[in-house]
């Protein structure tokens, strides 16, 4: 495969370098870009899925001009233990993690939020009850994941209690910074 695709790139390219040369110097691009992810965490209500939905709406111009196409956001994940361990074992060398992007915000808010929310998106696990529940699981499951990569120095946190348009100008601030 990876001759394969050395060949390939040198007849687009029409080198006139000696076969073996040119073996040696270019290696198959497709090989070293490995995608960069940024998994999005937060508790409930922090605001991923809004905040996702507008890097994508609002970046799709940079992502669309980057020729690469090797950068990807996943929203939620990993969630716990087992989900790292599995992402670890299946991508390890195929990806690289570049950073969180952390929605950190106060509890009672986010539960106010999915409430709010809850009167118009039909989902039935936007009540309070369930919502303590899903906060309780966020904090014993996801913010360790957090933490483990807070000391690995790849949090980027965001006051997610701030105006949907405010966090968002912290989220293209961290972008504009990483790359």
């Amino acid at each position: 495969m990876l001759f394969r695709c050395r060949s390939q790139l040198l007849h687009v390219l029409s080198l006139s370098l000696p076969l073996l040369t040119r073996r040696l110097l270019l290696p198959c691009v497709h090989h070293l870009m490995k995608p960069l992810v940024v998994f999005v965490l937060g508790g409930p209500g922090a605001g991923k899925g809004t905040q996702c939905t507008r890097i994508v709406e609002e970046m799709d111009q940079t992502m669309a001009a980057n020729a690469q196409k090797n950068k990807f956001l996943i929203d939620g994940f990993p969630r716990n233990q087992d989900n790292l361990q599995g992402w670890n074992k299946t991508m390890d060398g195929k990806a690289d993690v570049s950073f969180v992007l952390f929605f950190d915000c106060n509890n009672e808010i986010c539960i106010e939020r999915c409430l709010e929310r809850g009167k118009s998106s039909g989902r039935t696990d936007d009540n309070r009850e369930s919502l303590e529940k899903r906060i309780q699981t966020y904090l014993e499951s996801t913010k360790p994941i957090i933490d483990l990569y807070q000391e690995m120095g790849k949090v980027r946190k965001i006051d997610a209690s701030k105006s949907v348009d405010e966090v968002f100008d912290e989220v293209v601030k961290i972008f504009d910074k990483e790359g």
